[in-house]
This record gives structure tokens, sequence and C-alpha cells, in this order.
């Protein structure tokens, strides 16, 4: 029988692990959806107007005013161009030709490339564990992509190029938020502005090519499926804030393997899809990596 002790030490990895688990199981359930004929930027859409409206009434039931949205809407908007607008369609376009496993090790290339661009812009001081991580990642992407029998697939070769545009637009992200942080709005208050944000600026676009994505009223189950990416999206986003305020950003980055690694998983169970020693390869390599960039400050926001 667990005791109250044990139970409150592992509240703590239980909030990183529902919410590593939630994003690792994105990543197949959005190849899924992508595959079955939706198109990236209405996904997205859709994911944005779910996070936005479940969002909007968690605000309401705090109390919390909206008022500081507007008042940093400039921020809000580069922040939900960079966050959901440009990557979303992006790696939704780039899961229709790669292994959901593979695409689980792209993104966890994120918080290296931030150390990397930090340093020469002043945010991190010069580290040689961290730089080490860094090339752990380098070694990790040219693992998948340069041996001839890497993955099943060679002209998917591209599309790990493309996923690293989305790569590129989270990094620049960070870079941002360490600029004016996020302290002002509240994450789920940002996370909300930028939803609503990424709505009004999806729309026309969605519109105009007629891309819009919707359940229908018979509830099938690739209709199930895109519910649950926006209410996973909502509720790991949710339990990883919970984690960085309460527990700090250290321990919560600690998330980034479960991400990884869970994604790995998720794709073999669903899609049973097997890797080369070269994937399993980049997989440790980058474990490795995210071991070696972690935060270096501790630092609470508000909500």
């Amino acid at each position: 029988m667990l005791g109250p002790g044990l139970i409150s030490r592992l509240v703590p990895w239980g909030f990183i692990f529902f919410a590593g688990t939630g994003w690792g199981l994105s990543f197949s359930l959005g190849k899924i959806v992508v595959e079955a004929g939706l198109a990236p930027v209405g996904i997205t859409l859709f994911q944005a107007i779910i996070s936005t409206v479940l969002r909007y009434i968690v605000s309401l039931l705090r109390g919390r005013s909206l008022k500081s949205i507007i008042t940093n809407i400039r921020f809000v908007i580069v922040v939900a161009l960079l966050a959901t607008v440009i990557p979303g369609p992006i790696l939704y376009r780039a899961a229709d030709h790669l292994q959901a496993g593979v695409l689980a090790i792209t993104i966890a290339f994120i918080p290296m490339i931030t150390y990397g661009i930090s340093i020469p812009i002043g945010f991190e001081k010069f580290d040689w564990n961290r730089v080490a991580g860094l090339v752990m990642g380098v070694i990790a992407i040219l693992l998948i992509s340069l041996p001839e029998n890497s993955l099943p697939d060679r002209s998917a070769i591209p599309w790990i190029l493309f996923a690293m545009i989305s790569v590129l637009c989270y990094t620049t992200e960070n870079i941002i938020l360490a600029v004016q942080s996020a302290v002002t709005l509240g994450p789920i208050r940002l996370a909300l502005g930028m939803n609503a944000v990424a709505v009004i600026i999806l729309s026309p676009f969605v519109y105009w090519t007629d891309t819009f994505v919707w359940p229908s009223s018979s509830l099938t189950g690739i209709d199930l499926i895109l519910i649950g990416l926006g209410v996973i999206s909502v509720m790991a986003y949710t339990m990883f804030i919970h984690a960085v305020s309460r527990y700090g950003p250290v321990f919560a980055s600690q998330t980034g393997y479960i991400v990884t690694l869970t994604g790995v998983l998720w794709g073999m169970v669903i899609f049973g899809e097997s890797h080369s020693l070269w994937v399993w390869g980049a997989l440790v390599a980058m474990m490795a990596g995210l071991a070696l960039v972690k935060p270096a400050k501790v630092k609470e926001v508000g909500s």
C-alpha cells in the first residue's frame, strides 16, 4: 500500500509522465489524421480552436483578467506565428512522410539548437557539458540522415529537413520568450492569446483553400482522434506548466525525455514501426544530448 509520503514524491513525476506521454502520442495521432486525408493547415486550425475554447473557459473559471493579452498583442502575435501558425502545418505535412518515432527524435533537437543560438547572443554562458549535448544532437541527426540503410525510404530525408523548419520556429520562440518573459501574461493566458491569434490568422487561408477540418455528426474514429489531438495538447501543456510553476523548470524539462521515448514507442505500438540500428543509435545520442543540455536556471512564472 502506498503511503502519503511516497504518493507525494510520485505526484511530480506523474505530471511530467502524463504530459510527455500525451505529447509523444500526438506524433502518431497526427500521422493518422494526415494519412486519412485531412489537410495539415485545417488540423492546425481545429487544434487552435479547441485550445482557445478550453483555455478561455479555464481562465473564466479562475477569474483571470484577459486585458494583458491585448496590451501585449504584438508579443502574442509573434509567439502565435512561431508556436502554431508556421510549425503546425509543417509538422503535420512531414508526419505524412516520416515515421512517428523519427519525427519525435527530430523534435527533441529544439533545446539543443536553442542553447547553440543562445551562446553567441549572450543569453547563455559557454559550458562544455552543454556544448557536448549540442554535439550529441548533431550526431543524432547525422545517424538518421547519412547512412544508406538508416531509414526504410531514403526519400524521407528531405522531409526531415522540412520538419527542421518547425524546430527552428520553436527555437526562435524560446529565444523570444527569453527576451520578453511570459511572466507578464502568465503561461495559460499566453497560450490562450496565441491560439486565438492563430485562429484569426489561419481561418482566411483555410477558407480560401477549402481545407476546413471539423468532426462529423457521426463522430467517426478519425473525428475522435482529431478531437483527442486538441484535448491532449491542452491537458499536456497544462500539466507541464503546473510542473514548471510548482516543481521548477529544471525538473519539468525532463518531460523532453518522455516525449521522445514515448513518441518512438507509440509509433511502434500503433504503426508497427521498426527502426534500424542507426535510428536507435540516434535515439541514444539524443537522450544523452537532452541530459547534457538542460536548464541552468530555475525561474517560476505566473499563470
